[in-house]
């Protein structure tokens, strides 16, 4: 069986679904990656695969690029003949899937978050939408990452026989992830991952800052991520900036192993607005740290609330204030205690052994499905 897997990044690909690629060369398969060319392609060829690059514009929806895209998936899709292919991110869900299906290959789509689209109601969003029921019509299977994703896209796009499956986001490695000893520090270490957009909840997170540093000066506010200046929602650079000046928050720009941010911290941060299944929270909790996030769809999944780490309201810098001090008054006893229960909940259900079977569960049965027919 040749499967191929197409994304907007060789980076996401090689960072999120590496896992599934060697356990799928394991099985004798063979794997395209499909996705344009950055720092991590080469790594992609290393593991295994053959990869092909291609152009894709991951904002904005200009429809003369979109057409292009779309052509050019459906050149490499025609060329290379995959058995099956796996769809990850909006524009190759979309435009992976139309193209797929003119050439009469199957495909199994995820959709990671529901994000922008569903977070907003104008023009940009109506059009999204409907380029969504387009091509997932055609979709043989649609993976979700929670049950309110689920049944919100399903509503919204009108397509309620579309066969769909949940997966808990693209899991944990467990021996890469390994649980680190609580650091002993006078006062906490807040630590947030995550893209700079406004979605995300980092100007809530900056306030709750502030407003914690007035009764815990020696606190400290880290701040890991990417500036996205491109993005509709982005952060602009100049409010980090202030923020780092004040003396709130400190900037520490991007990195390609997270691990090392996470073994200083006491408590990782997510005040998000929704998410499919978030991966920080994943890798937080699999090292052992207790985390706060939002009560949203995702977010909430990946949380015991008072076991495992706590809840605050969206939107709501005074909520996440209230939480970051109830981590401050706790002792290193107890936040270890939460670290430990929360490693516990990622081995029981955000294995990524666990993600690789039902994809290749599927995939078997979806082609066993139409060779039958």
């Amino acid at each position: 069986m040749k499967v191929a897997i197409t994304l907007n990044t060789s980076w996401n690909i090689y960072n999120f679904r590496l896992g599934l690629i060697r356990a799928l060369l394991d099985a004798g398969h063979e794997v395209v990656a499909i996705a344009p060319k950055d720092d991590f392609s080469d790594k992609l060829e290393e593991n295994g695969c053959t990869f092909v690059p291609i152009q894709m514009e991951n904002t904005g929806s200009n429809p003369w690029h979109d057409y292009q895209l779309y052509r050019q998936l459906k050149k490499v899709y025609r060329i290379h003949r995959p058995t099956i292919i796996f769809h990850f991110t909006i524009k190759p869900n979309i435009y992976g899937t139309l193209a797929a299906h003119v050439l009469g290959i199957p495909v199994i789509n995820n959709v990671s978050g529901l994000g922008t689209v569903f977070l907003s109601n104008g023009l940009a969003s109506t059009v999204a939408k409907k380029l969504y029921r387009w091509a997932f019509s055609h979709a043989h299977l649609v993976f979700f990452q929670n049950a309110d994703d689920r049944e919100t896209f399903l509503t919204e796009i009108s397509l309620p026989q579309l066969p769909t499956e949940l997966v808990p986001g693209s899991g944990i490695n467990l021996s890469s992830f390994q649980p680190y000893p609580l650091p002993e520090v006078s006062a906490p270490v807040f630590l947030m991952v995550a893209r700079l957009i406004i979605d995300k909840g980092v100007n809530e997170y900056i306030e709750a800052a502030k407003m914690t540093l007035k009764k815990h000066p020696l606190a400290k506010f880290q701040l890991l991520g990417k500036l996205d200046p491109d993005h509709a929602r982005g952060i602009p650079a100049t409010t980090i900036e202030e923020a780092v000046q004040a003396g709130v928050i400190e900037y520490l720009g991007e990195t390609e192993d997270v691990k090392l941010f996470l073994e200083k911290a006491t408590c990782v941060v997510l005040p998000s607005y929704r998410e499919g299944t978030p991966r920080t929270m994943l890798e937080a909790a699999a090292c052992g740290r207790p985390v706060i996030t939002t009560d949203v769809p995702g977010c909430r999944e990946v949380v015991i609330n008072g076991q495992t780490g706590l809840l605050c309201e969206v939107k709501s810098a005074e909520d996440l204030h209230k939480k970051m001090e109830k981590i401050g008054a706790m002792s290193h006893h107890e936040l270890e205690i939460w670290g430990r229960n929360g490693r516990q909940l990622i081995e029981d259900k955000f294995d990524e052994q666990i993600v690789v079977c039902q994809y290749l569960k599927h995939a078997s049965n979806i082609i066993n499905q139409l060779s039958s027919e």
